[in-house]
């Protein structure tokens, strides 16, 4: 009994020794708890901050990716405005000199036209209502600002052209004309520039322009026959063939 009671006052004694030293441990557990639980507290956060400087690496990255499409999308930019530039100066130079080229041709397209007029006037007298015309129709045409210089030029030349195209086609066309004090309805008849002539609608009467004196002179009747002819042929009634007409002669 007396062992029984030693036993149990020791185990007793140890339980309170156990005990002690649990509650003595205690703050040094729940310490390293805390220190365990901060520890993973801050293992998240780092794993959090590890995150975002991956992210933004990643973003860091792509844009310097863009920065250096940019680079070469902005050098590109520069080539193309560095050659509009140049194509804009160019086009000023060359308007400029379009300019010069207008000023100094304007003057010599009316020299033109009244060296044409001039010429026309002294010319065998056909057409002479179309052909005057023509003339006070380019004199119109140079004063207008709505017409470019180009436009006016070709006008210009393509009257020359179409007087240089009568000294080589044969041509009849109607008219009034003036035989002996009255006026008469005429067909007219152009060869080239080297024969003009008229005839009356009933035949009867025929005419040529005399080059030299500048004047009309009536035709024999013996050619009235080829005067008809001639006629005809100018309207393409009949072929080409030979035909005998008086051709002035011009020293």
């Amino acid at each position: 009994m007396k062992l029984f009671n030693t036993l149990l006052m020791s185990t007793a004694l140890l339980s309170a020794s156990a005990f002690a030293q649990e509650q003595d441990l205690k703050p040094a557990i729940d310490t390293a708890k805390e220190i365990n639980e901060s520890a993973a507290k801050s293992q998240q956060k780092i794993d959090g901050i590890t995150d975002q400087i991956d992210s933004k690496l990643q973003q860091f990255k792509t844009l310097n990716k863009e920065i250096e499409g940019l680079e070469v999308y902005n050098n590109q930019l520069r080539k193309q405005i560095a050659n509009q530039e140049q194509e804009m100066a160019d086009l000023n130079a060359a308007i400029d000199e379009v300019s010069v080229i207008e000023r100094q041709i304007t003057p010599l397209m009316i020299r033109m036209i009244d060296g044409l007029e001039q010429f026309i006037e002294l010319d065998v007298p056909f057409l002479a209502q179309e052909r005057a015309e023509r003339i006070a129709s380019l004199k119109s045409m140079m004063d207008r600002a709505d017409v470019a210089a180009s436009e006016k030029f070709r006008r210009v030349m393509e009257a020359y052209q179409v007087e240089m195209d009568y000294g080589r086609t044969m041509e009849a066309y109607t008219g009034i004309h003036e035989i002996n004090g009255q006026e008469r309805d005429v067909e007219f008849l152009r060869l080239g520039r080297t024969a003009l002539i008229y005839q009356t609608r009933d035949a009867g009467t025929q005419g040529v322009w005399n080059k030299q004196t500048r004047q009309w002179e009536e035709l024999d009747s013996s050619y009235r026959t080829q005067v008809t002819k001639a006629l005809r042929m100018a309207k393409k009634q009949l072929a080409p063939d030979l035909l005998m007409l008086p051709v002035a002669i011009t020293d």
